[in-house]
């Protein structure tokens, strides 16, 4: 059966995918989770509604098959819920047009990507899927991925792998490249993506590298919703909202934004201004704030809530200890380090991310968000709180929220129990931790980190101090009484 519907009895039909036809496929999208389907997804198919256009998705699952054989009985359409405080709202989305695996059929995805209706590849493989060093931006040449696609041009394994291989296939055959437009929440996602792509290609031969940077196009993007994982649970109660069994559907709050750098091979993209995105000659501004204004303070709440027993963001700032430590972060440490966009008022900003926040229709796990703390932390946390300390501000708040994050993946929570860490370097911070005679000799191992604590941080005698002070207050007091005193 699927889901939560376990009476045989009462199982509803299964969504069937609208009547009518179907748009020819445009755009190829990696990493085919939850935020795609209720953010990007939902652009294009505005997009094409308002302008036309042969913008159909065509959905590609890196590894494991369990999106595609959800989707598939459905045709590949599926419902996305906006959660509001008043009430919910469901729409039938039918852009996505197929699902491919390619660990199942890796040539099959290079052919795909080679063909010239594919004009954009959008991606949202987070932040570990790039596999470069978070804290440098640069390719991780030693990453087991990197080592197979460059042994197997043919069967690539990683994102970056499959977007040269594809551009090879390209240039061979006198094609223009697609657009490459990354949609995690990285720095600068354009650079970063683009510097990646053409290291590795240079490896594999520089002329292909070269023809990449002349021709190909990398717009930065700031996406931002929040999409909570949909549970069992969730699926149960649109079913007998519907009468109709989804097996797929995505929930998501109501705000949604996309700012887009209008730098597209050939000017191709759909009508994304028409769907209500931005489009910007430079998304830097951007991109800082809402990396530093939501994702940092979701990490804050992720880890510090997450110690402190709560299960969900809008459970952290219902108490009254972390929307004044989540305040603090904005007025003393974060708003100070940024450069506020055209006609953005940053206080106004963080007011409304308070709301959001807040929404208790939006269960987003704590621990969900905590995943993968590696790879998020220098971007959503680090750069700001480098800057801060080179400019002589504030940084109390910020240096808390990386010694929860260095308590978090030791692996016991303030109760004693185990939490489950899920980071690509789980095993090795785990090592750290449990080896340390001390919360000093913790911080100077956890600093040894390059691939995660920039040079300026790790050699900063005051910041070691600093961070081994808030760890020995998270270990005696817990996260709760810490945040407090730095947020009264």
């Amino acid at each position: 059966m699927e889901a939560g519907l376990r009476a045989e009895n009462t199982t509803p039909p299964r969504l069937r995918r609208p009547a009518g036809p179907r748009p020819g496929i445009g755009i190829v999208h990696l990493g085919l989770g939850a935020f795609f389907r209720a953010h990007v997804a939902l652009y294009i198919d505005d997009a094409m509604r308002a302008s036309g256009g042969d913008w159909g998705v065509l959905g590609v699952s890196l590894v494991r098959p369990d999106q595609r054989d959800r989707l598939a009985p459905q045709g590949y359409a599926y419902t996305a819920v906006e959660l509001a405080p008043e009430g919910a709202d469901a729409r039938i989305v039918d852009v996505v047009q197929d699902v491919i695996v390619a660990r199942e059929d890796p040539a099959r995805l290079l052919d795909l990507l080679a063909d010239p209706a594919i004009r954009i590849v959008t991606l949202t493989v987070t932040e570990k899927g790039y596999c470069h060093e978070p804290a440098s931006g640069a390719l991780n040449r030693a990453h087991p991925d990197i080592l197979h696609d460059l042994a197997h041009p043919q069967a690539p394994r990683s994102a970056p792998g499959y977007l040269v291989r594809a551009l090879a296939h390209r240039r061979a055959a006198g094609l223009a490249p697609f657009t490459v437009l990354c949609c995690d929440n990285l720095p600068q996602n354009g650079r970063v993506v683009r510097g990646v792509v053409l290291e590795l290609a240079r490896l594999i031969d520089p002329e292909l590298a070269d023809w990449i940077a002349a021709e190909g196009r990398f717009p930065a993007t700031m996406v931002d919703r929040i999409v909570p994982a949909t549970s069992d649970e969730d699926i149960d109660r649109l079913a007998e909202r519907t009468g109709v069994l989804d097996a797929a559907p995505v929930l998501h709050e109501p705000f949604r934004q996309w700012v887009i750098e209008d730098d597209f091979v050939g000017d191709a993209r759909p009508d994304f201004a028409a769907a209500g995105a931005e489009m910007v000659a430079d998304v830097t501004a951007f991109e800082d704030m809402k990396l530093r204004c939501l994702n940092g303070t979701h990490s804050a709440l992720a880890y510090l809530g997450y110690l402190a027993g709560h299960e969900t963001i809008a459970e952290a700032v219902a108490d009254p200890v972390f929307a004044g430590f989540i305040r603090h972060l904005w007025a003393a440490e974060i708003v100070p380090s940024l450069q506020a966009p055209p006609n953005v008022d940053l206080a106004a900003y963080t007011e409304a991310l308070f709301v959001r926040y807040s929404n208790p229709t939006i269960r987003h796990r704590t621990w969900q968000i905590a995943m993968d703390g590696s790879q998020k932390l220098p971007q959503r946390i680090l750069a700001t709180l480098a800057e801060n300390l080179a400019a002589g501000r504030e940084a109390r708040g910020l240096t808390l929220v990386v010694a929860a994050w260095i308590r978090y993946v030791g692996g016991v929570d303030e109760r004693g129990a185990a939490i489950d860490v899920r980071d690509p370097l789980a095993e090795r911070l785990r090592a750290l931790s449990d080896t340390a005679p001390d919360a000093a000799a913790k911080v100077r191992a956890f600093l040894d980190l390059r691939e995660v604590f920039p040079e300026a941080l790790a050699e900063s005698a005051d910041f070691a101090s600093a961070l081994a002070g808030a760890l020995v207050a998270l270990e005696d007091r817990g996260a709760r009484a810490a945040s407090a005193e730095i947020a009264p």
